[in-house]
């Protein structure tokens, strides 16, 4: 088989797939930029520039991969950042970033005020260069890069350092991430990978994938799902339950593999899909398990972190907290891919 059927058939790497930047121009993104990114396989996702360069729409061919609240895009609200507020525009999709020094509920202590999962998906990317894609010149490769900067005056100062990259021919997302203190002095930094998972790949049958020990978060309706018994691993009908603010979430401590990956993801056998999430234990020790079926808002979250979403105060308390030293760098890398039954045995 020819290995580069497009030789002598192209006039331009479009044609394939590639990164193609536009700016929103109606309802509540309206002015946002965004680039949707082509890897040539059916997958095709749209990065919300001005919001961390977060993933919000995910295709694979027809179906939709990711949940959109009823919120949507829209624009960067630093106002949303006290208390609860950040639900205001909360667009779930693919992925939301969590941080930069503090995820889980609002709080208030002598360190200051957080407000839920902290500024940075309010926060607009710098571009720093955009990669395309050059299958005439032999390279298949491509890549989105921008800073990402989370800081006031006297600090704290982190930047999150961005590239989203992919190969065409690969349903495959792959991110990296470096978080450095630019300030001169520690900063407390906890980060959470808020993936949302909605229909039709999370659909009444679909398989949640994760292994490792897991506790519940503790509340009332986590127990009523995550308990021995209760087959959490499965997408349910919506619940009643789940109306308004009702969800659950499980607290995993996921396994490695030999090299150090871990796996979860979603497996819906009816439309013989399934998206698995890599990710490095040594990075990212903690997992949850976020489960909310109201009707018209049904959606799963599965979300690696440094912690759970317990906040900077508890992390503290817990002596968990991760400080960064002036000019110290975090690592973190993950990936999404797309196996299918037509060519991937799924188990």
């Amino acid at each position: 088989m020819n290995p580069n059927p497009w030789t002598d058939k192209l006039s331009h790497p479009s044609q394939l797939g590639g990164i193609e930047t536009a700016v929103l121009d109606n309802g509540s993104g309206r002015g946002t930029r965004i680039a949707w990114i082509n890897t040539g396989t059916g997958l095709r996702y749209k990065v919300v520039i001005d919001r961390a360069m977060d993933i919000a729409d995910a295709f694979f061919n027809r179906h939709s991969l990711g949940w959109i609240s009823s919120v949507g895009v829209t624009a960067p609200d630093p106002s949303t950042d006290r208390s609860i507020d950040w639900l205001r525009t909360f667009t779930g999709g693919l992925l939301t970033t969590c941080g930069l020094t503090h995820v889980g509920g609002p709080e208030s202590d002598a360190y200051g005020e957080r407000g839920l999962h902290g500024p940075i998906s309010n926060t607009p990317a710098e571009i720093e260069s955009i990669l395309q894609p050059d299958p005439l010149g032999g390279s298949l490769d491509f890549s989105l890069t921008g800073r990402i900067r989370q800081t006031k005056v006297f600090g704290p100062t982190l930047e999150l350092k961005r590239t989203i990259s992919g190969t065409l021919g690969q349903p495959v997302i792959r991110f990296h991430d470096e978080v450095v203190n630019r300030g001169n002095t520690p900063a407390p930094h906890m980060m959470l990978y808020h993936f949302n998972f909605g229909w039709p790949l999370a659909d009444e049958g679909t398989e949640i994938v994760w292994e490792g020990d897991w506790k519940s978060r503790g509340g009332e309706g986590d127990n009523a799902i995550f308990r021995e018994g209760s087959d959490f691993r499965r997408c349910p009908a919506p619940l009643d339950s789940h109306l308004g603010t009702g969800e659950a979430a499980g607290i995993i401590y996921p396994t490695a593999d030999a090299s150090g990956w871990c796996t979860a993801g979603l497996k819906n056998d009816r439309i013989g899909l399934f998206l698995r999430l890599r990710f490095r234990k040594d990075q990212l020790p903690c997992l949850t398990n976020w489960q909310h079926w109201g009707r018209g808002e049904y959606v799963t979250g599965i979300e690696p972190g440094t912690h759970p979403p317990i906040g900077q105060a508890r992390a503290r308390a817990e002596n968990t907290l991760i400080f960064l030293q002036p000019g110290e760098t975090r690592v973190y890398d993950l990936e999404i891919d797309i196996l299918t039954n037509e060519h991937t045995d799924l188990t």
